[in-house]
């Protein structure tokens, strides 16, 4: 199958993690690092409902030529975005507490993301690693018969190591 739905996707909040912990020389030596941390130090976040959007873009920089009248475009710095979770508020899940808690630092925390996207038995799945900073917490109430969700920001500060989907080696 090439294509999949959401459904199955997992994402998990590791430890504070300073960018330069982490050898972003190749996406090799960046991805040793995030495989490095402590498979218990990773908290898995419940009741996803919504992961929103990320990944680069770059910004639009501009330049107009007197000469021919004609403006440039050029490729900018790049941005991974701001990530919106949304969460069906749970009070008693370790990676919501985990996100609450890293709301309140100013730090870099260590995300994974699992997408049950492999084709068979014999793949693996697909998996993203960055870094990113708890931008906030937001509780939506709602009416009578809503579920009291959270939307936390997460604004990615680093690249996005994406290890795609592949065969297992026996």
């Amino acid at each position: 199958m090439a294509v999949n739905t959401a459904s199955g996707t997992k994402i998990f909040v590791g430890p504070a993690t300073a960018l330069s912990s982490i050898d972003w020389t190749t996406d090799e030596t960046a991805l040793a690092n995030f495989e490095a941390i402590a498979e218990g130090s990773w908290k898995v976040v419940g009741e996803v409902e919504d992961f929103g959007e990320h990944g680069d873009s770059a910004s639009d920089v501009t330049f107009t030529s007197v000469g021919d009248a004609r403006v440039r475009h050029l490729k900018g710095a790049r941005d991974a975005g701001t990530l919106a979770l949304v969460v069906g508020d749970d009070p008693l899940d370790e990676g919501q507490i985990a996100l609450i808690a890293a709301e309140k630092t100013n730090f870099l925390y260590a995300f994974r993301i699992e997408y049950a996207d492999a084709r068979d038995e014999n793949h693996t799945d697909s998996v993203e690693y960055f870094l990113g900073l708890v931008m906030s917490r937001a509780k939506n109430v709602g009416t009578n018969d809503n579920v009291v969700r959270r939307t936390f920001s997460i604004g990615i500060s680093s690249d996005i190591i994406e290890v795609l989907s592949e065969p297992i080696s026996s």
